[in-house]
């Protein structure tokens, strides 16, 4: 049977396609089908959070809209809890706890809820607080859950300096030791996240994921 000598590369494939297509059922059956031929691990980062990277820059290109993300963003949760029981014991406790949300001022939510599906689906905790976030709102929700780090969206310019407000109460707080920052957005910079003393910057969820593996594990 021809069928049965597929590879692991079209697995994933069928995966970040049925992902694209923000059908629920093609990739909880596309999983069922990598389930025992390749790693969890590598079903959620190199099959879906493949896909759902393919998702947002389908996004932003204007090729699919919002109701699409978030069926993908759904589709992908559901995919990632089918596997739940394939992950090792104690997995998740070792990662770290992420409060993500977008500054204060600024409404896109978009790139922050595909960043806090992604972070989850590695098995991070996260507590997304949403978009248009109070300064001490970030700080009492890391406060409340134990943060180890805090992700800071800002998709314009003139709410960039929120990211560099909230890093500044972490301080004040005598927080900013033991929690990591990391920002995003699109005109944020490595040179800013320098300027304003951020742990990090990613250009996309999947570099968020891995930076924030870098720094927590």
């Amino acid at each position: 049977m021809e069928d049965a000598i597929i590879s692991n590369e079209e697995l994933l494939q069928e995966l970040s396609d049925a992902i694209v297509s923000c059908k629920k059922d093609a990739v909880l059956a596309a999983v069922e089908k990598a389930k025992g031929v390749i790693e969890p691990s590598d079903i959620i980062e190199k099959g879906l959070a493949a896909g759902m990277n393919e998702v947002g820059t389908l996004f932003e290109r204007g090729k699919l809209f919002l109701p699409h993300v978030m069926m993908a963003a759904d589709a992908m949760t559901a995919g990632v809890e089918s596997l739940k029981d394939l992950m090792p014991e104690g997995s998740e406790s070792k990662m770290g706890v992420i409060v993500n949300g977008t500054v204060e001022g600024d409404v896109h939510d978009i790139g922050k809820s595909i960043v806090s599906t992604m972070l989850q689906s590695a098995g991070f905790e996260v507590h997304d607080i949403g978009r248009d976030v109070p300064v001490k709102n970030f700080i009492d929700k890391a406060k409340e859950v134990s943060a180890n780090m805090v992700g800071l969206s800002a998709l314009m310019t003139t709410t960039l300096q929120g990211q560099k407000d909230v890093i500044e109460l972490l301080k004040e707080e005598g927080m900013r030791d033991g929690v990591k920052v990391m920002i995003g957005g699109a005109p944020a910079t490595q040179a800013w996240a320098d300027k304003i003393g951020a742990d990090c910057y990613a250009e996309n969820a999947s570099e968020a994921v891995a930076k924030a593996k870098e720094l927590l594990l």
